[in-house]
């Protein structure tokens, strides 16, 4: 496809190509693909070089013929089951062959509102194997929102497809990204160069990645990010929980994934429970007509009932004080508890109370856990695992975690505690409550919890706010809202309420340019342009431009997360040999396997949480300091990132 792009005349259909959207846009997303389609030609040719090696392609449609093939005997394996016939379960087979017949439909893009613990990592991935095999896509990509659940959905997806070669796993950037030097005086390969030439380019069959990667492929600096932005096209895209789409990235993820759809040819899947308002703003997304995979979505909400919403948050608020009791109350009451907590300060203090409280012989014998994105991808499974074991046997059990649990964690407790946010976060709570429906109604808690400082939290203040106003209507209204706060009615108009309240941040504004992403981007005509109206005032001559945007600056000043993280590698478990084989150099073959090692055993922090460990002596440095590793005593068994340095060290023997 691409050398055949190249050519002038399909260029000119490239532009000209309904429907129409501005020049700049078509400009911008031509210009991006061009250019990640050079960069990614440079970077593979330079590694077959150094490594003497001939490039090999999969035949990516055999490969899905073989992925269609298990999967649909893994399906019909379930079928087969004692459990089959429950009606939970007759619901979840009949969505998975909804998404097999709705594959036969045109690229586009398609929802697919599975209710939470309804099975759609199957039910998309059939769709999409289904659809790819049907219209000729060369990959599938899962987009998710956060790096907690690439592991296990890929792990659940690899299970399923008996293959470990070619699912690729891509979240955390390990590598600094911001030297431009890429070769020494000689013309050899550096160690800078052989870090870039490591990284993938999401040529690979199926790939699993996260909502930050996939805007910094289009919108953020750095060559390693544009090079993967070709095999976006004529691809399968699965967007996980795309409610979870930053609000100020809202504008900017539309139009990539208009440009995907229209220019790409590719078929794009919003996948979640809790569907955003994506096409309500003013930069819509181009959704189709009947996009719903789902018939009859109300009737299957209402099926799934498998919660009820307790309000405690209206009238009286949490400390953790009075939480801690609460939950003592409920673990007795119920077994299992989960409590989610908007920060992790707070679920870090509730649980060294709750701890505190195991050691002093109040809650003996009832297991407790703590989660939360301190801790790295590795320990965060092992916990889970544990936790999922207590769960198997109907034990006792009480987690305290962030929000990470809520998004594709497969976990089913007997109570839930959220604390009050989002509408879609609470949704997504009720989802870890009774998730198979082996109980009739099982309690969700909501409760405003007093020590969460949410100042620097301004989406999750908002949809608290929002939330509460919903939950005080309904107290004086039980009809209205359809009758209950999960209803796909009142999701829509906490969305409508939600995007209108941030209207003026939906277009990614930089306060210190006076502008925003989408004007620099895509407002950049010539003719108004004031230099060259200057040029062409003192000369009497036009320039032949066409545009005069700043991409550049654009790139410079664009983060997914506001405060710019840092990927550092940390000191657990089998982490311990990656820093100390990374510490050993090799070919780049070997930093390829260990730089994908090391996702597993990696923490993002901010800026602030790095210099506190620096001050600390928390922090090392490996590969002429590109990469950064965490010292023994950073890094706590219970909790993870231990920012004062001060957590017992155990020998390290290699």
């Amino acid at each position: 496809m691409i050398a055949i792009f190249f050519r002038s005349t399909y260029i000119e259909q490239f532009l000209s190509k309904e429907p129409t959207v501005s020049f700049e846009v078509k400009c911008l997303f031509l210009t991006k693909f061009v250019f990640s389609a050079l960069i990614d030609a440079d970077r593979t040719n330079t590694r077959l070089f150094e490594a003497k090696k001939i490039e090999e392609t999969a035949n990516v449609e055999e490969l899905f013929h073989v992925y269609y093939t298990r999967l649909m005997s893994k399906i019909r394996a379930f079928k087969e089951s004692d459990d089959a016939n429950t009606p939970i379960n007759l619901l979840r087979s009949e969505m998975s062959e909804q998404c097999d017949q709705f594959a036969m439909k045109p690229s586009g893009i398609y929802t697919l509102s599975i209710p939470t613990g309804g099975g759609k990592t199957l039910a998309s991935l059939r769709y999409a194997l289904k659809h790819a095999l049907t219209f000729h896509k060369k990959r599938i990509i899962y987009v998710v929102p956060y790096t907690t659940i690439i592991e296990q959905n890929a792990a659940e997806v690899r299970k399923i497809l008996n293959d470990e070669a070619n699912i690729l796993e891509h979240h955390s950037n390990v590598i600094d990204d911001n030297h431009d030097n890429d070769e020494d005086e000689d013309g050899l390969l550096t160690v800078q160069q052989k870090l870039k030439l490591a990284k993938d380019n999401w040529d690979a069959p199926i790939i699993f990645t996260t909502m930050v990667q996939f805007l910094n492929v289009f919108f953020a600096k750095g060559s390693r990010n544009i090079r993967r932005l070709h095999n976006l096209c004529e691809s399968v895209l699965i967007f996980d929980e795309v409610q979870k789409i930053p609000t100020a990235c809202v504008s900017l993820f539309n139009q990539a994934l208009n440009f995907l759809k229209t220019y790409g040819r590719s078929s794009i899947v919003l996948c979640t429970a809790t569907q955003p308002a994506l096409n309500f703003v003013e930069q819509k997304l181009d959704i189709q007509a009947n996009a719903e995979m789902i018939a009859r979505i109300d009737h299957v909400i209402e099926a799934f009932k498998r919660v009820e919403i307790i309000d405690k948050a209206t009238d009286e608020t949490f400390d953790n004080a009075k939480l801690s009791e609460f939950v003592k109350t409920l673990v007795e009451e119920v077994g299992s508890v989960l409590i989610i907590l908007n920060t992790k300060s707070a679920a870090k203090s509730l649980y060294k109370q709750l701890n505190e409280q195991v050691i002093d012989g109040q809650c003996t014998e009832i297991p407790l856990y703590h989660l939360s994105t301190s801790m790295c991808a590795s320990h965060r499974n092992h916990i889970l695992q544990e936790v999922k074991e207590h769960l198997s046997k109907q034990e006792k059990v009480i987690c305290i975690s962030t929000q990470l649990i809520e998004a594709g964690v497969d976990v089913s407790f007997d109570c839930v505690i959220r604390s009050l946010a989002g509408l879609d976060s609470i949704a997504q709570a009720a989802g870890r409550c009774n998730r198979h429906g082996k109980d009739k109604i099982r309690k969700v808690y909501i409760i405003d919890h007093a020590e969460e400082n949410l100042d620097r939290l301004k989406e999750i203040k908002v949809g608290k706010q929002l939330t509460k106003k919903m939950l005080v209507d309904l107290k004086h209204n039980p009809s209205v809202y359809g009758g209950h706060l999960l209803s796909r009615m009142a999701m829509e108009r906490y969305f409508q309420e939600y995007y209108t309240k941030f209207e003026s941040d939906l277009n990614y504004f930089i306060p210190g340019l006076g502008k925003s992403m989408m004007e620099l981007l895509f407002s950049g005509r010539y003719e108004t342009d004031s230099y060259y109206q200057s040029y062409a005032r003192n000369t009497n001559e036009k320039l032949l431009l066409c545009i005069a945007n700043s991409y550049g600056t654009a790139a410079e000043h664009f983060r997914v997360i506001d405060d710019h993280t840092t990927s550092v590698i940390v000191p657990y478990g089998k982490g311990k040999e990656v820093i100390a084989d990374l510490n050993g150099g090799g070919t780049v073959d070997d930093l390829t396997r260990l730089l994908r090692n090391a996702q597993q055993f990696t923490v993002n922090l901010f800026d602030h949480e790095i210099q506190q460990l620096d001050r600390s002596g928390g922090l090392d440095s490996c590969m002429d300091g590109k990469v950064l590793v965490l010292r023994e005593g950073a890094y706590n068994e219970e909790f993870g990132i231990d920012l004062e340095n001060d957590s017992p060290v155990e020998f390290l023997g290699f």
